[in-house]
This record gives structure tokens, C-alpha cells and sequence, in this order.
């Protein structure tokens, strides 16, 4: 469903990918994992069109990304929830949720998203009225993937989903992650808890200093010893 193929980015004149190339299979879940500054978000940044690769290209399916538009990739399908989810703290839950749905061929669509959001999220449902800023950060980050897939994405790109929560909101939102996908939306996920993002991967990759190291599917990568000294510190 989705290429890289590769892409290569700068930030002025330093290099923060070379040359990588990956894909995501409809209906898969395929996690990008990595340490800090290994290029995992400027990847998900450069598919969503918010950076412009030097080289390379994006594809979904025959359709190429890398020149358009960030409204363009969004109306296509593929949609970003950003690290540190990025909501309007004063407005509320149901007003954040529906500027997921803000382009034209989603507004017709809103109710039957927006339902489908609280089924997902009852405690959304229940709080939907309250400002966002005064939620937990596991209510908050509830809050982003909803924004999301209010967009009716069919690949929905999750930057860090468990940054910053309580143990018990972790397992929550990879729970979350899992019932998504099996409802039918492919998944690209970049997460550094990279024990939890490989055990619900079908596939993965692993990125270090701007270029894929390696690949497999989610148990070849967490049985690898490389992954499992430099990641997983065992």
C-alpha cells in the first residue's frame, strides 16, 4: 500500500536520512524503531508531506506523494498523529475530534466517525464535552489517534503513542493500536518502546543514524541479538 523509496532529507546541511527505503502492506502493522535522532519521526514527517525529501520517492500504491501537499496526502489517506499529540488544550474533547474531519470529503462523514471514535474510546464519549487540557496525558493521547481516524485514514501513522503514559495507559493504547488494524486500518507506527511496538508488528525496521540497519517481521526482530542488547537491554 505504502513505499519509501529512497528518501533523503536534510535539515540545511546536515543529513538526517540516507536512502531509506521500507514498505507497508495493506492491513499490516509495521513498527520503525530506533534511538533518539535515528530519523524515525523526519520519515513519518517527509511521508505526510510537512518535509521535502532531497531525493527519493513516497508512494501509495501507483500514486506519487513526495511533491503534495499536506491536504492533498491527508485526502489520499494517510494520516499523522504527531508526538506529543498536539491538541487545542482549550477547546473540547468533541471540538478537537472534529477537526480531524475538517476536509471537504469528511465532513459528510462525521457522525458516523465520530461514533465509531467513542466506540473505540468510551471514556472520550463520556468527556466529550470537557476541555482538553484538563485530561490525562492517556486521555489526551486518546484524543489524537481519535483526531485521526476521524479522518478515515487507510494508513494511519502513530508518532510515539506511548510517550509519557502510566504503565497500565501502555498497554491500553497498544491494545487500541491492535483493534484498529484488525478493523481494517494499516499502521505505521514509530515507537521507542520497541518490545512492545515489535511484539504487536507484523513487520518492522529498524533505523539507525538515517538509514534501515534491518528488517524483519516483529519475532525475527525481538529474537535478534542486536535488537535485544542495543533496544531491548538484554
Amino acid at each position: 500500500m505504502l513505499r519509501v523509496e529512497d528518501i533523503r532529507v536534510s535539515y540545511g546541511q546536515v543529513a538526517a536520512l540516507w536512502g531509506v527505503s521500507f514498505d507497508v502492506g495493506q492491513g499490516e502493522i509495521v513498527a520503525l524503531v530506533g534511538g533518539n535522532g535515528a530519523g524515525k519521526t523526519t520519515t513519518l514527517k517527509t511521508i505526510s508531506g510537512l518535509l521535502r525529501p532531497s531525493g527519493g520517492r513516497v508512494m501509495l500504491g501507483e500514486d506519487e506523494l513526495q511533491q503534495r501537499s499536506t491536504m492533498e496526502i491527508v485526502d489520499r489517506g494517510v494520516v499523522q498523529v504527531p508526538e506529543g499529540r498536539k491538541l487545542f488544550p482549550e477547546m473540547t474533547v468533541r471540538d478537537n475530534l472534529l477537526l480531524g474531519a475538517f476536509r471537504p470529503a469528511s465532513r459528510s462523514l462525521q457522525a458516523d466517525r465520530l461514533a465509531r471514535v467513542y466506540e473505540i474510546f468510551p471514556r472520550l464519549h463520556e468527556r466529550e464535552k470537557q476541555v482538553a487540557g484538563t485530561l490525562s496525558g492517556g486521555e489526551q493521547q486518546m484524543v489524537a489517534i481519535g483526531r485521526g481516524l476521524m479522518a478515515g485514514p487507510k494508513v494511519l501513522m502513530l508518532d510515539e503513542p506511548s510517550l509519557g503514559l502510566a504503565p497500565i495507559m501502555v498497554e491500553e493504547m497498544f491494545r487500541v493500536i491492535v483493534e484498529i488494524n484488525r478493523a481494517g486500518t494499516t499502521v505505521l507506527l514509530v515507537e521507542q518502546n520497541t518490545e512492545h511496538a515489535l511484539a504487536i508488528a507484523h513487520r518492522g525496521f529498524v533505523l539507525e543514524s538515517g538509514r534501515v540497519v534491518l528488517a524483519g517481521t516483529g519475532p525475527e526482530l525481538l529474537a535478534n541479538e542486536k535488537v535485544r542488547e542495543a533496544y531491548l537491554g538484554l
